[in-house]
């Protein structure tokens, strides 16, 4: 009997848990962005003039406005001059560069680089990895690296930020009908999500 409430218990969790945690970074958001913005809007408007919700719609065009900026080149200069600061910093270098990497694989001016879901074979032993063809042009790859029929795949790791960028032959991969969410997604997750396809549409 209490085996059988814990995996009811355990099922209701696992099925509420990811709608509970979006739904409240989501509030994290609005109320971080209201709270921060809107007492600078107070300080900028007359009281009368400030509705609430003010701050997460100033938050939400900046954040828009920021987005337009990054098409410019020049202001993608001033940025990634920032950035180097960053990574010249002790620690901040090192926690700054895995966020900064971790959401580097779901932008859209970088998904080009990960557009190709392959499996890669371990050897002889039957095993296979998901990975992403980050370099398919030796002429691009460093001089030391540019084999004669080698590309650049990097292999995620699951439930951590990183992976291992590995040169390998063409001929040890193939493939993988699959977009690059759904392989981060099932990756990232060790599989746990089950099949990309079963889990979007819902079919055993």
């Amino acid at each position: 009997m209490m085996k059988f409430i814990s995996r009811t218990i355990l099922a209701g969790l696992v099925a509420i848990l990811p709608v509970v945690l979006t739904l409240y970074l989501l509030y994290w958001f609005a109320v971080t962005a209201e709270t921060a913005l809107g007492k600078m809007i107070r300080l900028l408007l007359p009281e009368t003039m400030y509705w609430p919700g003010m701050g997460l719609v100033v938050a939400l065009l900046a954040v828009f406005v920021l987005g337009l900026l990054m098409n410019a080149y020049v202001f993608r200069r001033m940025f990634a001059s920032g950035e180097r600061l960053l990574y010249h910093m002790p620690l901040i270098k090192t926690v700054y560069r895995a966020i900064r990497d971790f959401f580097d694989y779901f932008s859209p001016a970088s998904r080009k680089e990960f557009e190709q879901v392959v499996a890669v074979n371990i050897g002889d032993t039957g095993m296979q990895v998901i990975g992403f063809v980050t370099q398919a042009i030796p002429e691009r790859l460093p001089e030391d690296f540019r084999g004669e029929d080698s590309i650049l795949v990097y292999l995620p790791l699951s439930y951590m930020i990183g992976g291992y960028a590995v040169l390998m032959p063409r001929s040890a991969v193939r493939p993988v009908d699959m977009n690059m969410e759904e392989a981060m997604r099932f990756t990232l997750t060790a599989g746990v999500t089950g099949s990309p396809g079963h889990s979007e549409t819902g079919d055993n």
